[in-house]
């Protein structure tokens, strides 16, 4: 792997002198530059290079004036030493006894041999010639150690389980497997640490899977950049309101790490983008900041329709914005997670009142987008200069902060799970053509399949497989394929389903030692979930089982409540994550005039999961699902099919397209009118001998088929 280098801070001259001599050295480790910051009751002291590895343990680099005396350049060594002892003895997993498990090292670098003093016992001094055989008089790591260090470097030692599981008696429950998976320590991947700490002049994309880090590393990055920067108005954002309980729980956790307080939430703003008057978004506090009335949903919906309601209304403030000649530069750095739902009229809004240098980052996942699947391009987002060049680029350039991050490792859904999750997503095994494809075909590569046969070619076909670095060991060791994904029988009626469904959550809780919060019940229809709610409450309260509906039974912001089972819609799911999931009514994604939404909602609902999901459903519609999955459990839990050509491509999406309000009303009323016929032609009263515009119908649909 070589030397790793993530870089949180701008470098000054020193720091870049001794990050070419360390790449010079075969040395096995990560150096951070500008990172991490260390507080204590009296002081805040941010490191600017610090080197961790198995061999030379961990070094933190001091860079002294050259006209400081060599008695002020030890004292600064004891003062960083004493803080860096101070902080990881908090650690409980890097104590011995009282003592630090490891001896940390301080060397101080000078940028040539003119001004090195000479070594004296306990301090170390170094210049680029001599950096070398300094750097390896440093004590190495012991191995037990390390995972618990770069937690603690990286502030993710606050992600481990707060529930202590205290009622798991069993060694094989399902309980017992959740403790085992959650005590496993959360160290940042390679990727996940340049996305979270590493800062751009600039616009920087992060893109990854369901359950890759996305929502945690933004987090981080609020905490990182708050506790930086105290005076900074900064702003993280989201799309799904429940989104607002986790974000403020893990920025707060953050926070802590790195500053030893809380945030000041009058600075570190965590707000929905949209937001109204009486409960502040976004959107609704440029408008205030503006002097201009802002327009709420009903509002909105009424004059651009519900899918382009919030487009519509960004665009009124642009157009404001274009027409004023003052400046309305509001915030110094916005954070985005859920792009993928988000119109880019509220991108350019945002580009338009983020103080330069526009730091801004955005994190989406395609699948995850309701609506449609489609790369985010930035000029498309954030528009184009006079001359039809992009505003911003997200080019990575070489030894610099990253501007455009994959995150490919997915820690949250297992394997089994999310292979069927883009399997149906993609309807990659469904009777017909796909239902939808990425615009570039290298994403299967970057979000963790390889290629068993064919290539990544447009009119290819192809097998694709989870690659065995994408996802934990801890997965196939906890647990298995048939119990991961679960996919009951069809059911003949509703009500059946939410018995089965019900009883299975009793069983979940009374024998398999899982608590009611750690289960969560998807309706993909928003707009059926409350009355589907109602009939399955039923039956959990036939077996004394606590349950509510995020949103409806409890405030807007609040997601799961503890002893009680969480039921949402799919927007409200969406987001979120549980151990457990049930789908009910998976049929209703599975076939439609809105199939690329349909089956988007099916594989958001399946990635909610941490470790087990059952996909539960009514009648044929079922059916068709049940059909699809077990094509993917026969074909060995890989992707077997035909890439479309381009022009293929597009069709496919003319045909699964969302639909607007006038066609909508148009299938309906055709739908309805088929309905008439069908009910014509068994009374007998019409018979294609009877009717030319029958036959053609009839010719018509035999040819689509």
């Amino acid at each position: 792997m070589g030397l790793e280098i993530i870089r949180g801070r701008s470098e000054g001259t020193q720091v870049k002198i001794l990050v070419q001599c360390l790449q010079s050295m075969e040395i096995e480790g990560t150096l951070y530059v500008g990172y991490p910051i260390i507080s204590s009751s009296d002081d805040t002291f941010f490191v600017e290079a610090l080197l961790i590895s198995k061999e030379n343990g961990l070094i933190v680099f001091d860079f002294p004036n050259t006209n400081e005396g060599l008695n002020k350049i030890k004292d600064n060594q004891d003062s960083m030493y004493f803080m860096l002892e101070a902080f990881f003895k908090k650690h409980e997993a890097l104590r011995d006894g009282r003592d630090l498990a490891f001896r940390p090292c301080v060397i101080s670098f000078f940028p040539s041999r003119e001004n090195t003093p000479e070594q004296e016992p306990n301090y170390f001094f170094a210049n680029p010639d001599s950096i070398s055989e300094v750097i390896y008089c440093c004590e190495e790591l012991d191995d037990s150690y390390f995972k618990a260090l770069a937690a603690s470097i990286q502030r993710v030692t606050t992600i481990k389980p707060r529930k202590k599981r205290d009622n798991v008696k069993k060694t094989d429950s399902k309980g017992a497997k959740l403790k085992r998976i959650e005590k496993e320590i959360a160290n940042l991947d390679q990727w996940q640490k340049k996305a979270a700490i590493e800062v751009v002049e600039g616009v920087q994309r992060i893109r990854g899977l369901a359950g890759s880090g996305k929502t945690v590393v933004l987090a981080l990055k609020a905490a990182y950049l708050h506790t930086q920067h105290p005076d900074w108005i900064i702003v993280i954002t989201y799309h799904t309101r429940s989104l607002k309980q986790q974000l403020e729980d893990l920025i707060e956790r953050f926070t802590f790490e790195h500053a030893g307080d809380k945030p000041n939430w009058e600075k570190l703003l965590v707000l929905p983008s949209w937001g109204s008057k009486s409960d502040p978004g976004v959107y609704s506090i440029i408008c205030e900041k503006l002097q201009i009335a802002p327009v709420n949903f009903a509002q909105a919906k009424a004059q651009y329709g519900m899918e382009k309601a919030f487009e519509g209304i960004c665009d009124e403030v642009l157009t404001y914005l274009g027409s004023s000649n003052s400046k309305n530069e509001l915030f110094d750095a916005v954070l985005i997670d859920e792009a993928q739902d988000l119109p880019s009229s509220f991108f350019k809004l945002i580009y338009e009142t983020t103080k330069y240098p526009k730091r801004i980052v955005f994190a989406y996942d395609e699948l995850q987008s309701i609506n449609t699947i489609s790369s985010l391009s930035v000029k498309d987002l954030f528009g184009e200069d006079e001359d039809g060049n992009p505003l911003v680029s997200i080019q990575n350039v070489e030894n610099e902060p990253q501007r455009d991050i994959i995150l490919p490792v997915c820690y949250r859904n297992t394997h089994w799970s999310l292979t069927i999750a883009h399997a149906l997503g993609f309807g990659v095994y469904r009777e017909g053509s796909l239902v939808q494809m990425f615009d570039e075909l290298h994403l299967w590569n970057d979000i963790g399949y390889s290629v068993e046969q064919g290539s990544l070619e447009w009119g290819n076909n192809i097998v694709l497989r989870r690659r065995n670095d994408s996802y934990p060991d801890f997965f196939e060791r906890e647990l298995n394929p048939g119990d991961a994904v679960l996919v009951p029988d069809t059911f003949s009626d509703e009500i059946s389903q939410y018995e089965w469904v019900s009883k299975q959550i009793q069983k979940n809780i009374q024998e398999e030692e899982l608590d009611p919060d750690d289960i969560l019940v998807v309706f993909p229809s928003a707009i059926h979930a409350q009355k589907q709610f109602q009939k399955f409450s039923k039956s959990m309260q036939r077996r004394d089982l606590d349950t509510h509906l995020a949103g409806v039974s409890t405030g807007r912001d609040i997601f799961s409540i503890r002893s009680s089972v969480t039921c949402a819609h799919i927007y409200r799911a969406k987001g979120n994550e549980s151990p457990m999931v049930y789908i009910l009514n998976a049929g209703w994604c599975s076939i439609g005039y809105e199939l690329i939404k349909l089956r988007n909602i099916l594989f958001t609902a399946i990635t909610r999961s941490r470790a087990w999901v059952r996909i539960c459903g009514v009648g044929e519609e079922m059916d068709i699902l049940q059909r699809e999955i077990s094509n993917v459990i026969d074909n060995n839990y890989t992707l077997n099919f035909r890439l479309p050509t381009l022009t293929e491509l597009k069709e496919i999406r003319t045909i699964h397209r969302e639909r607007t309000d006038e066609e909508k009303d148009r299938i309906k009323s055709g739908e309805k009118h088929l309905k008439e016929l069908s009910a014509l032609l068994d009374e007998g009263l019409l018979s294609p001998e009877q009717s030319l515009e029958l036959k053609r119908l009839l010719a018509k649909l035999e040819h689509l088929s």
